[in-house]
């Protein structure tokens, strides 16, 4: 593994419990030696708090991506997501530390900082998670934009709940259609997420598929259905009523999607490589975060 020098804090920086969280795992990577990298915002608000120290570097946002070794994002899984593209478009490794509620993805707590330890020993592994591409084409079949999903893109009709009809196929042949609230098309990293609470399937991040699952859907022989790896995907708006819709990527980005248009979602060829310092398999964390959810 190569060998950690830098280290780039990813937090929100306006929020003094993050800021002050932040300063402590800064604090902790100075003592084993490591450069601190933290967004050029951060220093006002460290230095208000008095946390801020001289061997804190402070740097656009974009350098820090592209010039820390590994990142660690302070958060929730809102977070985590959020700066999982990033990361992904400069194959940096994520380390997750949980400031949110369940931080599903987050490897440590503020109470576990003492194993930050185990980065320098070389004593940790990488996972390799798969994304999705996911494209809008127009009524020409011209891709109008793209962006990439760790978690899951979503098609609803956006802030009135309302019914809609969309046409799902697979390699240019059409697989079913759906009357529902939406559709989910998740990555096994999503799985446990939205996708979950609709009723797909939770999948093995080792797995290599991608889920798809109708959100409440008119008919009981609606169900979730799982596709290779390999598959692509695409959902088309066939709504006579709803001149617009909404695709939502990872809960963070927001694209309207007319009449006619269709979604296109292939696995990508990014990956977000998420740090582990602990000996736990995803059953373990998923029996543990369910538990928590009680």
């Amino acid at each position: 593994m190569n060998e950690i020098k830098i280290a780039g804090l990813i937090t929100n920086y306006n929020i003094s419990e993050k800021a002050a969280a932040a300063a402590t795992v800064a604090d902790k990577l100075l003592k084993y030696g490591c450069g601190v990298q933290m967004p050029t915002a951060a220093r006002e608000k460290l230095g208000r708090m008095r946390r801020s120290r001289r061997e804190f570097r402070y740097l656009p946002l974009e350098d820090i991506y592209v010039g820390a070794d590994i990142l660690i994002v302070l958060g929730g899984d809102g977070s985590l997501l959020e700066a999982a593209r990033r990361a992904a478009e400069n194959n940096k490794p994520i380390l997750g530390i949980n400031l949110g509620r369940l931080g599903y993805m987050a490897e440590l707590e503020m109470d576990e900082i003492r194993l930050l330890g185990r980065l320098f020993e070389g004593n940790y592994r990488i996972s390799e998670r798969s994304m999705l591409e996911v494209s809008i084409l127009d009524l020409k079949g011209q891709k109008k934009l793209t962006s990439f999903a760790l978690n899951d893109a979503v098609i609803t009709k956006g802030t009135i709940a309302r019914i809609i009809d969309l046409e799902l196929s697979e390699g240019g042949m059409l697989v079913t259609q759906y009357r529902a609230d939406g559709l989910i098309i998740a990555t096994p990293t999503g799985s446990t997420a939205y996708s979950m609470s609709a009723g797909g399937p939770i999948t093995d991040p080792r797995i290599k598929c991608i889920c798809v699952t109708p959100i409440c859907p008119h008919s009981l022989m609606a169900r979730p259905l799982i596709f290779p790896d390999s598959a692509v995907i695409e959902v088309k708006n066939i709504s006579d009523r709803e001149k617009n819709l909404f695709l939502t990527i990872d809960g963070r980005m927001n694209y309207e999607l007319f009449r006619g248009e269709r979604v296109r979602v292939t696995k990508s060829d990014k990956i977000t490589r998420l740090i582990t310092l602990k000996e736990r398999g995803f059953y373990n964390v998923l029996r543990q975060k369910m538990s928590e959810e009680k």
